[in-house]
Parts: structure tokens; C-alpha cells; sequence
């Protein structure tokens, strides 16, 4: 069973054209394969219409902001366009309460709208809406009336800026949903308690682009040169999961390894000029198209997130980008239902002495452990989680069109 020739609308936490690779973004591609997909990218705020003028980013925006006639960006993907909203007024510095809720009513309208419009101008009916977690405007579906409307809950929340008012919209927005999708347990399990209608798939990894790490023709980035192996190496985003004291003692305790960490640094959690060591090397942010020559050079690939109250939330896609690079994997024992997907593959570590020892394991590859790897990375593709994802949507939208028809022939 799978869903197909479909209108859907995602409305989207992630921009199109972000630097890093997006649950979202990865989602609407896949389901564009063999369904109609308008991508509605996050709405620049006023803020950031003024601070983002002179970059890349806004000048491929410019032309859209203001024509509906003109919103649409066509990507190289047929079945897959991009709708650019108008700016928005900047609210999230207001304190939670009724002129909030009513400021944010404006921005619904102003987005919602937009949104209107291209479905009257492109004819489009019976289609499936799902908020890709931008809770920031929980009740836009309500102005839109799809047939299905679902969330896609990718993380908690748990940033500053997001909880002020996130987490009242989003109860709000899983409350008044059809179809909430978890990308892990523990996050299903707590919207279940607002919305029973909640599933779990988790996240994957587009296993044909860190496979290319096994081309022997590809080389190694130039990241490395002046790098001495072993490289113990972590790529992604360095923030607020990142379990910094664990790292300094992995530094002092292994000072003949070099551990290279590869992302954006969240200056808000860690100041570069202090996250200091002889054998810590920060090189900041990487295409995500540079990433298989990047991985290429890890000896070992990490996960250091510190287990908190949050941590069973989370279910990294960098964990299946590794396996599926080949590389062997040394984690933190975040979140213990990774160990349901990855089988005895990946070594999940408690403190720093573990992680140590599990490192050196791990430096003591064999080809048939990389097999291993790579089996267990081959079942965890997005190709399978948009196969459920489809069959999922697939349900609950003919379940809801029988409904609408039940009621409609009721009441005529």
C-alpha cells in the first residue's frame, strides 16, 4: 500500500536551501517521487528580511516575497515546488498570552493566504497538509482545510527561543491534528497522551550519498592534512547536545588521538575561544555534498550526546550516515532504543572510561564488521521510512475521505 499521485503541502521548520541536510527538506523530496509536493519554506520574519538582504539566500527569495502570482520556485525536481511566503512580523520577543496568540493569528492569515491562493491558482483539491515541526503557527491547517492534516514531530523542544512559546502551540497543534508522526519513541509516547493517533518512524540516512565513502577513487577531504591519525571524528552540529564535559576528559585521556569535530559551532552553548585542547581541531561548517570525503577520514565516528531529560527524545541521522559510510561508531548511551535498530554495530558507552576503551576496539577494524555496518545502515534508509511514512498517510487519508463522504451524504 502506498500513496501515490497525491497532493501534499508541507509547511516546513527547515528552509529549502539550508547548509545541512533536513529530515524535512529529505521527506518532501522522496514523497515528490510519486506525489504532487508544494514545500512551504519557513516565512522570513521582518527581522529577517533586514538581516538577510545581502545574502545568497534572500536573493533567490526576493522575486517571491510580495506576488502571489509568483511564489512559487520550481526545483530540479518535477513534482516538487517551493512556496515563498511574505515576510511576517517578528513576535517571538512578546511574552506569552492573549497578544501573542493574537499577533500570531496575523501571521496565520498572512502565510495562509499565500498559501490560498496557489491552491486556487494551480487548481489543487483533496490534499494532505503536514507541519514539518513548525509548531510557530499551530492553527494554519484550520485556515487551509486539507483533507488530512498531520505533524511531523522531528525533536523536542527544548531551545530557549523555542519553549517561550512553543510548547503551548505545539500541544495545541497535536491536539487539533488527524496524524501526528514521532521520529522517536518517547516523543510518541508523550503525544499520544494529547493525540492517540501517534506513530513512531524514525528517522534514516540517505545511505547512497555516505556510501561514497567507499569509492576508492574518492579523496580524502584536505580537512586532514595537517592532522595526525588516528582521527576520532564527529560531524554535524555543535550544541546543546553535545556532552562537552565528557569530551574535555576524552582530550586529556587519549592525547594520541585527534578528535576533529566538523558543524556550525552554537556560540550560545560553547565559545570556541574556550572549547580548547592540543588534539581538539574545530573546523566549522562543511557542505553537506562534501560530506563522504569528510567521513572518509574518520577512523572512528562519534555520537558524544549527554544522556538528560530530553535525550530518549532524540534520533540522530548522522548515526545511520555513519554506518552506512562503513566507518565504526562509538555513542553515548543516550537514548537506549537506538540499540533496537543497530544491533550489536555500534558501541553505546555510559562515561568517558567506556568511550575510551570503545575507541580503541573500534580502531581494531575488520571488513567484516564493516559488513556488518553496512547491513544494518542498508535497512535504515529513508527509502524505508517514506515507505512507511506513505503507507501511513495513505490510511488515515482514505480513512478521512470516507468520513467527509459519510457526513456529506448525511447532511444532503
Amino acid at each position: 500500500m502506498s500513496l501515490k499521485n497525491q497532493n501534499i503541502i508541507i509547511f516546513s521548520q527547515m528552509q529549502f536551501d539550508g547548509k545541512l541536510e533536513s529530515t524535512n527538506y529529505t521527506m518532501a523530496k522522496l514523497l515528490a517521487k510519486d506525489n504532487f509536493v508544494y514545500y512551504v519554506d519557513r516565512p522570513y520574519t521582518w527581522r529577517d528580511y533586514i538581516k538577510f538582504k545581502n545574502t545568497p539566500e534572500f536573493k533567490t527569495r526576493r522575486p517571491h516575497f510580495f506576488s502571489s502570482s509568483k511564489s512559487i520556485i520550481q526545483t530540479d525536481i518535477p513534482n516538487l515546488k517551493i512556496i515563498i511566503s511574505p515576510p511576517v512580523p517578528s513576535i517571538n520577543m512578546l511574552p506569552e498570552g492573549k497578544f501573542y496568540r493574537t499577533a500570531l493569528k496575523l501571521n496565520e492569515w498572512l502565510v495562509g493566504s499565500r498559501i490560498k491562493k496557489v491552491i486556487k491558482n494551480l487548481r489543487i483539491t483533496d490534499y494532505i497538509y503536514i507541519n514539518s515541526y513548525n509548531f510557530t503557527l499551530p492553527s494554519l491547517h484550520k485556515l487551509l482545510e486539507p483533507v488530512l492534516s498531520v505533524y511531523h514531530c522531528v525533536d523536542p523542544i527544548i531551545e530557549p527561543y523555542q519553549t517561550k512559546h512553543g510548547l503551548i502551540s505545539e500541544d495545541i497543534l497535536v491536539k487539533n491534528v488527524d496524524l501526528v508522526i514521532c521520529t522517536s519513541k518517547e516523543l510518541m509516547n508523550k503525544k499520544a497522551l494529547i493525540n492517540k493517533n501517534s506513530y513512531f518512524i524514525p528517522n534514516a540516512a540517505n545511505i547512497s550519498h555516505s556510501s561514497k565513502t567507499l569509492n576508492p577513487e574518492l579523496k580524502i577531504s584536505d580537512i586532514f592534512k595537517d592532522i595526525k591519525k588516528p582521527i576520532i571524528g564527529y560531524f554535524g552540529a555543535i550544541e546543546r547536545r553535545i556532552d562537552y564535559d565528557l569530551m574535555q576528559t576524552l582530550f586529556k585521556t587519549n592525547p594520541d588521538k585527534s578528535f576533529v569535530m566538523i558543524g556550525p559551532i552554537d556560540r550560545y552553548y560553547i565559545k570556541e575561544e574556550e572549547y580548547k585542547a592540543p588534539n581538539l581541531f574545530l573546523t566549522g561548517a562543511v557542505p553537506y555534498e562534501e560530506m563522504p570525503a569528510v567521513l572518509k577520514g574518520f577512523d572512528v565516528a562519534i555520537i558524544p550526546f549527554k544522556k538528560d531529560e530530553v535525550s530518549s527524545d532524540i534520533f540522530p541521522l548522522k548515526l545511520f550516515e555513519y554506518l552506512g559510510s562503513g566507518r565504526p561508531v562509538v555513542s553515548t548511551d543516550f537514548n537506549p532504543d537506538l540499540e533496537d535498530f543497530t544491533f550489536d554495530t555500534v558501541s553505546y558507552c555510559k562515561n568517558a572510561d567506556e568511550f575510551s576503551a570503545a575507541v580503541e576496539v573500534a580502531l581494531k577494524d575488520t571488513p567484516e564488521l564493516q559488513k556488518k555496518r553496512l547491513d544494518v545502515a542498508a535497512d535504515n534508509t529513508w527509502e524505508h521510512r517514506i515507505s512507511e511514512i506513505k503507507s501511513l498517510l495513505k490510511i488515515n487519508f482514505e480513512e478521512k475521505k470516507d468520513r467527509i463522504f459519510t457526513w456529506s451524504k448525511k447532511f444532503n
